[in-house]
């Protein structure tokens, strides 16, 4: 008998993980087993995608591999926003793909919240969810211009649902002495990722799909058929999906869609009744400013300040440790307290990083690899809890051979720009940051101690 592999600790890996309470993983695969369908990757992503191949086609036999444990990557680290930014943002979208496709972009971010939403009541999904809405804010005169230029463009496309509010509105209900103004969205939702991922884990085993954790895959051979090995065990499916996003690099036939970028986040003590009453938010609405390299943030269930970006790591080859960045954490510390005074006095209590898929182009991918029996998902930009859910439903038509309004979306099969392998690819990734961050700070070099 296979010796059982020890428990790790993730505690370091989020504030949601570490938080989380008694979790244990399913067991590794161990033995042979032969399925219609195998998913690598236990996240948002994989595990919406075995969900809908089991609703959509009871009969199928479907198999989750999660090298880790469900939580561990990108959905069980992030913000927790359900939201409808695409990529970038939409001026940087329009500029590469065009207006039609911009506004179809969107379009389907709006339905993916909104099915978020649907999902989490449907399946009385415990995730400490709430739909508060969200600010996009502005913080010096040149972000004004930015996001009123992309609220122009997206009521030019017949977007609605989004409106510019004043200083003095948005300081109302965030009150902080650098917003200037904001883009108000209702349609936002805040969410536990770690929370979320692993009660996604129970409905598609509910609907009787297979997951197992620990299951690294250590090979894949393309024949009739495909054959994954795992340390314990091997799997033959008919088809594949690659539910990978940051760490699709590490598979040869992904390299070049994607790079892992690395971004951070910080988290507070619990906020005392004072502090809550200086800053507001009795509303609790996310918010995100206009940076390149944004900053996000948002309240948690216990009150607590979220914030994460700032900047991103940027890691070579197939390096996957880059979660610490003491500078990154000292910034976005200092960035708290100099958007909200009154939390000068504030302790950080968690620290952490993870990886968010970044294509070259800045935009989602989804596609075949090879033929029409591999699938891949890639590149969420940081924004991806909604679409990735948004994107197993898509996936799953994919995998069924079906044609709908979702496979029809631009970004599914769409030609992606390959990143040069390295040393190439570290440089340029290195350029692209350096561009990012010498625009940022441009637009922020009169704000008091800006980056």
């Amino acid at each position: 008998m296979a010796q059982p592999i020890p428990m790790k600790d993730y505690s370091d890996k989020s504030f949601w993980l570490a938080t989380y309470g008694s979790y244990t993983p399913n067991p590794p695969l161990e033995g042979e087993l032969k399925v219609d369908t195998a998913i690598i990757g236990g996240g948002f992503t994989g595990l919406s995608t075995a969900y809908h191949l089991k609703k959509f086609e009871p009969s199928l036999r479907v198999a989750v591999l999660e090298s880790e444990v469900v939580g561990y990557g990108a959905s069980g680290r992030n913000g927790g926003f359900s939201m409808t930014l695409f990529g970038l943002e939409p001026a940087v979208t329009k500029a590469l793909f065009g207006q039609q496709r911009t506004g179809e972009a969107h379009r389907y971010m709006e339905r993916a919240v909104d099915y978020v939403d649907q999902l989490i009541k449907e399946h009385n999904i415990q995730s400490d969810y709430w739909f508060p809405g969200f600010f996009r804010v502005a913080t010096t005169p040149g972000y004004v211009k930015r996001i009123q230029h992309d609220l122009e463009l997206l009521t030019s496309m017949g977007i609605s649902g989004i409106e510019w509010i004043d200083a003095d509105q948005v300081r109302s209900e965030v009150n902080s002495p650098l917003f200037l103004g904001a883009w108000w969205e209702p349609r936002c939702g805040l969410l536990n990722p770690a929370k979320q991922v692993r009660e996604l884990k129970r409905i598609a085993q509910d609907y009787g799909a297979l997951v197992y954790e620990n299951s690294p895959v250590e090979e894949i051979k393309r024949e009739r058929q495909f054959i994954l090995t795992t340390p314990l065990g091997k799997i033959t499916a008919d088809k594949l999906v690659f539910a990978t996003n940051a760490y699709s690099h590490l598979i040869p036939l992904l390299r070049s869609k994607q790079i892992p970028a690395f971004t951070h986040m910080v988290i507070t003590e619990p906020l005392q009744e004072e502090h809550l009453q200086s800053i507001g938010w009795k509303n609790r609405q996310g918010i995100e400013d206009a940076r390149n390299l944004v900053h996000y943030f948002r309240l948690t269930v216990d009150n607590r300040l979220a914030m994460g970006g700032s900047d991103v790591s940027i890691a070579y080859g197939r390096d996957m440790d880059k979660d610490k960045n003491p500078t990154t954490f000292q910034t976005l510390e200092r960035d708290v307290r100099l958007l909200f005074p009154a939390l000068k006095d504030i302790q950080f209590t968690h620290r952490w990083g993870g990886p968010v898929s970044v294509p070259v182009d800045m935009a989602p991918a989804i596609g075949y690899l090879g033929d029409q029996r591999a699938i891949y998902s890639v590149g969420c930009v940081g924004h991806g809890v909604a679409m990735t859910h948004l994107n197993g439903w898509t996936i799953a038509d994919l995998i069924l051979e079906r044609k709908t309004d979702l496979t029809d979306i631009w970004f599914v099969n769409r030609r992606i720009i390959p990143w040069p392998p390295e040393p190439l690819r570290l440089a340029a990734s290195h350029l692209i940051r350096g561009y990012m961050r010498i625009e940022d700070r441009l637009y922020e070099r009169n704000l008091p101690a800006s980056n």
